[in-house]
């Protein structure tokens, strides 16, 4: 069977482009043919390593040239882009001639299940329902998130099959008829697991107004008062880099907590780790909560849009926090912090709860969804 994934790109060390080589690593090993398409690779390495059977392509569209331009520059840019992407798509995928073709709801989410090459056309979204308009953006922006907003909708139900991370999500979406739930995977099976004993407490995502770094600082200083020896590292890159150093320093808390740049061994620094952190203000199924669960650690996470509802179970393997609320956030760490056998207990739990993400389960659920689609 021949499968192709498309993508901005696999350059980035994020849960969407670790989940991706996963799936892509697995698929190509039982002997499906796989190609990944992507348009701002611009010879770039992949973060995570690729099979060398995969197939690797790059249309040079470079979306991400449009970053810095404001609104009305866009306005003419992207619409140029979008037809040359569908274009030069159209014309790989006659070549490929594949059985299925996957959107990782990217710039092609719009246009890709038009294009007649024969493949069926599969769209996973690895964010949620309202990951436009959680955005928070003001003006003209607010506008363009809410009529993308509802022209996301409209295209999901244009594909053959529609996947989302989470029955939380699949609820926003509302009854559509090709919708399908399939969570994503562990990322690796622990080698070890955490003891529960170091005094650090790790997060885990980009720089950005996502992951909400900015509560879980200002939430450290509550902390800092009554567990001045433990630290926080929070391990990522991005825009936001330097606003949220500065709030470290404005608080007082750089000798506690420590922005770390990503590393492609996360998996020691959760075993090194006691409990995780996560203070997003929207996910699709965070990839950061299933790795520490794996690992063994203890989750304190906000109840965003999505995920989180799905992975922790409250008060067995962690902690759920109303959004925003940095004081309970706080508590809930101390807890923790002051239960140690609190901590080694959900730890626990939370170790036996990850066999529900095996890559061996999750990847039988794509392999009968491929069958299905291609059985219509």
């Amino acid at each position: 069977m021949k499968v192709v994934y498309s993508i901005l790109g696999t350059f980035n060390s994020g849960g969407m482009e670790r989940v991706l080589a996963n799936k892509a690593n697995y698929l190509v090993q039982l002997g499906y043919d796989i190609s990944i398409i992507t348009t701002d690779q611009q010879g770039r390495k992949p973060y995570f390593e690729l099979d060398s059977r995969i197939k690797q392509y790059d249309l040079n569209i470079n979306y991400t040239e449009n970053n810095a331009q404001g609104l009305f520059k866009k306005m003419f840019s992207y619409p140029r882009k979008q037809k040359k992407h569908q274009q030069n798509l159209t014309k790989l995928l006659e070549t490929i001639k594949a059985d299925i073709t996957i959107s990782l709801f990217d710039n092609d989410a719009s246009f890709l299940y038009q294009i007649q090459d024969g493949s069926k056309k599969i769209i996973e979204i690895h964010f949620s329902r309202y990951k436009r308009i959680q955005y928070a953006r003001k003006g003209l922006w607010k506008w363009i998130d809410a009529y993308r907003n509802k022209k996301d909708l409209e295209d999901v139900q244009r594909y053959d099959k529609f996947v989302v991370l989470t029955q939380e999500d699949q609820g926003y979406w509302g009854s559509l008829p090709n919708i399908t739930v399939i969570p994503n995977a562990n990322s690796f099976v622990p080698t070890a697991f955490s003891t529960t004993e170091n005094k650090r407490v790790i997060a885990v995502g980009r720089y950005d107004y996502q992951k909400g770094f900015d509560d879980l600082i200002q939430a450290w200083k509550l902390v800092k008062q009554q567990a001045p020896d433990w630290t926080l590292d929070i391990f990522g890159h991005g825009p936001l880099e330097q606003q949220l150093n500065g709030l470290i320093n404005e608080l007082k808390l750089s000798d506690v907590v420590h922005l770390c740049p990503p590393t492609k061994a996360i998996e020691q620094e959760y075993i090194q780790s006691s409990i995780v952190a996560m203070t997003s203000r929207y996910e699709g199924l965070p990839m950061v909560l299933l790795e520490a669960q794996a690992c063994g650690l203890p989750m304190v996470s906000y109840t965003c849009k999505c995920g989180p509802r799905d992975i922790i179970q409250e008060g067995k393997n962690g902690f759920l926090i109303p959004e925003g609320d940095q004081k309970l956030f706080a508590t809930q760490v101390l807890q923790l912090i002051q239960q140690p056998d609190l901590r080694k207990k959900m730890g626990q739990y939370a170790q036996k709860n990850a066999v529900n993400y095996s890559e061996a389960k999750i990847m039988q659920q794509w392999i009968r969804l491929f069958k299905e689609v291609l059985n219509k």
